[in-house]
């Protein structure tokens, strides 16, 4: 099968978003994060609520429609294999090694946590337990914080290979839809959702989350189906222009009425189906970042988050007013992230897996024997 550049570019892009995004957090006025910035800005609402719409929704559905090409030629029990440990064991690895020091910074800076990273570390460990809303997860005792998506994908990749054949229908009257149909009708189903499931905020614990799990469940499908089908994205690259006016258009209609719930979800669909058929249009060429990328991307992931989390409680001290401290910040989580993947992550061969990346060389016994794919 030829190989579908656009969609490593895609996932790439989504990720990259994913990290500019966790930086603005950081510096957002208003929103609630892990920990704040003193130097908070009311400006950076409007392109964070632009962005807040569609990303992990866009990053669903590429994960989708990767989950559909890597099913080619291999078994449901392969298949579920392979994405447990992907998934999976970054997931142990990450809220053993990486994601305690953001649990830490959060609650110290709460007041609900002493300062002392070792001390927290042996009550980390333990399971707690922790003062009521110590940080984020803390009722569970640990947590997995950014990574989320982890246990996520793993369950919605579970839930839609048991269940294919039941969706096969609504699969087939998705990729039949043309012109204005694909850009308006699958919106709905995010409208229903955002009615019935209003009493589901978002919790990202996967026990409570069914307001998001019913529309990241939905897009990864959406993936999943367009993943089996030529047709769909000559339908999207076709519509690209046109899908971006919608976007653009129900995205300046929320500036007026941001709780239109039509609006959001228009916008949310026409954002990801434009950004799909300009990536078909465009990005469907190898090169050299790609392909670094498309190796770096997930331990860039995995790693991201605690370094902004780091850099800005470490730097808040130093009163570094509005501009040098996020510019620290940007500029220190990416050269972390760059220096661990590319000068540890890559080239250690125990360490890949645990960040996501297939072992090279002479793959761990245990990788061997489970067959890493």
């Amino acid at each position: 099968m030829e190989r579908r550049h656009d969609i490593d570019a895609l996932r790439a892009l989504a990720f990259a978003l994913l990290i500019l995004y966790h930086v603005g957090m950081f510096y957002v006025a208003g929103w609630p994060w892990h920990v704040k910035s003193a130097w908070t800005a009311e400006w950076l609402h409007w392109p964070m609520r632009f962005l807040n719409l569609w990303r992990m929704d866009l990053l669903f559905v590429v994960s989708g429609v990767a989950l559909s090409f890597l099913a080619r030629g291999r078994t449901t029990g392969e298949l579920l294999r392979l994405r447990s440990l992907r998934l999976l064991l970054p997931l142990a690895f990450g809220m053993a090694a990486v994601v305690p020091f953001q649990a830490y910074a959060e609650g110290v800076s709460r007041g609900l946590v002493d300062p002392g990273f070792g001390r927290f570390l042996l009550h980390y460990y333990a399971g707690g337990p922790w003062p009521r809303h110590a940080f984020a997860g803390s009722e569970f005792g640990m947590t997995w914080n950014h990574l989320w998506y982890l246990p996520y994908l793993w369950a919605y990749t579970a839930v839609l290979l048991a269940a294919r054949r039941l969706l096969a229908p609504l699969g087939a009257g998705f990729l039949r839809l043309r012109g204005a149909a694909l850009l308006f009708l699958p919106a709905l189903p995010f409208v229903l959702y955002a009615l019935a499931l209003r009493r589901f905020p978002p919790t990202h614990d996967l026990v409570h989350d069914w307001h998001l799990h019913a529309a990241y469940f939905t897009l990864f499908a959406f993936g999943w189906w367009m993943g089996q089908d030529a047709g769909i994205w000559a339908e999207a690259r076709r519509l690209r222009h046109v899908a971006l006016a919608a976007a653009l258009g129900s995205f300046a209609l929320l500036a007026f009425d941001r709780d239109f719930v039509f609006t959001r979800n228009l916008y949310l669909w026409s954002m990801v189906l434009a950004v799909l058929g300009y990536a078909r249009a465009h990005l469907d060429r190898p090169s050299r970042w790609l392909a670094w990328a498309n190796e770096s991307i997930y331990p860039w992931y995995v790693l991201h988050q605690t370094f902004i989390v780091a850099l800005g409680f470490s730097l808040a001290p130093l009163a570094l007013g509005p501009v040098a401290e996020p510019a620290l910040v940007l500029g220190g989580t990416v050269l972390g992230c760059w220096l661990l993947t590319d000068g540890a992550v890559r080239r250690i061969d125990w360490l890949r897996p645990l960040f996501g990346l297939k072992p090279k060389g002479g793959a761990p016994r245990v990788a061997q024997v489970l067959r890493w794919g």
